[in-house]
């Protein structure tokens, strides 16, 4: 929640530091509503998926969960090699596409929201269906409190950076964050082969590679820890811990790769050295 809001914070930001400095700052009302209704409709969302969770019978609740895992894992995945991609041309991107809206509008107001909306909103889902996995995978009221911990202190970082009181390495807190978030993301998509398996959907693979739940027990003090952040079992089977490894294999394979060919860093150069 803290790396969601402060990217919600960075663009919401950014756009503002942009009205401001070209002197439209009047038309910071019409971010406010961009913001507000992605949030809202983030709600609508969430609310809604968890209602209709609470009406399936004890299978069916077991494969809900493990769709809305499997989606999370999605989200989390491109979250983070998205942003890995974009993080240094970020700011450019919104100016511009900022600018088009302002400029290439009849109607500047609506397209303003709409940007802020569609960007916000981008976001807020990607928040809705990560909660949703960890709350149904989680127990006891950790996962809300530090979500709504993580929420207000993005909120304080984002204030914060863009008042100018606080400087912030974002290529390092991205990549930092990103790499955690990819180790939470392996202990959902683990959860959600285990409820396939619960649904009746998923049989193959189901001996214990081994069992350390006289050790540390998933519902004891460290393992509730371990299994709300990252999906720790005491007892996984050959498909669970086949999951995991196998996903963070690849993942983090694919992040500490270098993005971008020396030509290509080249030219980047280049074309940034014409823009200034």
């Amino acid at each position: 929640m803290l790396r969601e809001g402060i990217e919600a914070a960075l663009i919401v930001g950014i756009i503002a530091s942009y009205l401001k400095q070209t002197g439209r700052g009047q038309w910071m009302p019409a971010v406010w509503i961009g913001v507000f209704l992605a949030a809202a409709v983030a709600l609508l969302v969430g609310g809604a998926l968890e209602l209709m969770s609470a009406e399936f019978p004890q299978k069916q609740q077991e494969l809900f969960e493990a769709i809305i895992g499997f989606i999370a894992v999605a989200i989390l995945s491109s979250m983070v090699f998205w942003m890995r991609k974009v993080a240094r041309s970020i700011k450019h991107s919104l100016q511009e596409s900022l600018e088009h809206a302002l400029t290439g509008s009849r109607h500047q107001v609506t397209a303003l929201i709409a940007m802020v909306f569609f960007a916000v909103a981008r976001e807020g889902l990607e928040t809705v269906f990560f909660l949703l996995a960890v709350f149904q995978q989680s127990e006891g009221p950790g996962a809300p409190i530090g979500a709504l911990l993580g929420l207000l202190l993005a909120v304080a970082v984002g204030f914060a950076i863009y008042s100018g009181s606080m400087r912030l390495n974002l290529a390092l807190f991205f990549r930092w964050t990103g790499l955690f978030i990819l180790v939470v993301a392996a202990g959902i998509l683990a959860n959600s082969v285990m409820a396939l398996h619960e649904a009746g959907v998923w049989n193959s693979l189901q001996t214990v590679v081994f069992d350390i739940s006289a050790t540390l027990p998933m519902d004891g003090p460290a393992g509730s820890v371990l299994a709300g952040m990252f999906g720790y079992q005491d007892a996984p089977t050959v498909s669970t811990l086949g999951a995991y490894l196998l996903y963070l294999a690849v993942t983090l394979v694919l992040f500490f790769l270098p993005h971008g060919q020396p030509a290509q860093g080249a030219a980047r150069s280049h074309s940034s050295a014409t823009h200034q």
